[in-house]
């Protein structure tokens, strides 16, 4: 089954996103801290972390590159309100898709079903 850990810190969002993950099939693992997403990337195996780029006890994109470090196979969104960082963050991780708030449901579950799809057919990195 294609897991993600959502890491986001702003409550509704968070319940809302894993809500609406769960509902189309996937299993979410949901942390509101870096700290807490990291030791979870080096314990468990996740297609995708989707994450806030502004998240506590972690610098912006900090987690991203942990994560390209400890499961280099995981994808990675981020989500931001804030379109300078947006910028940033595609920059540092070229890799990374990034969805400015606000964005649709719908166009996070096509993203994560492409990715779901890919994993099926063995395409991730």
């Amino acid at each position: 089954m294609f897991r993600i850990l959502l890491a986001e810190d702003e409550q509704v969002m968070h319940a809302y996103l894993a809500q609406a993950l769960e509902r189309s099939g996937y299993k979410v693992v949901a942390v509101d801290r870096g700290t807490a997403a990291a030791p979870l990337l080096e314990a468990e195996r996740f297609g995708l972390l989707l994450t806030d780029i502004i998240i506590p006890e972690m610098h912006r994109i900090q987690l991203a590159r942990h994560c390209d470090t400890v499961s280099p196979s995981t994808e990675v969104i981020f989500i931001t309100g804030f379109s300078g960082v947006t910028l940033r963050a595609g920059a540092s991780i070229p890799n990374a898709k990034v969805l400015a708030k606000p964005f649709h449901l719908k166009d996070l579950v096509l993203e994560v079903e492409r990715l779901y799809a890919k994993e099926s057919l063995g395409e991730l990195k």
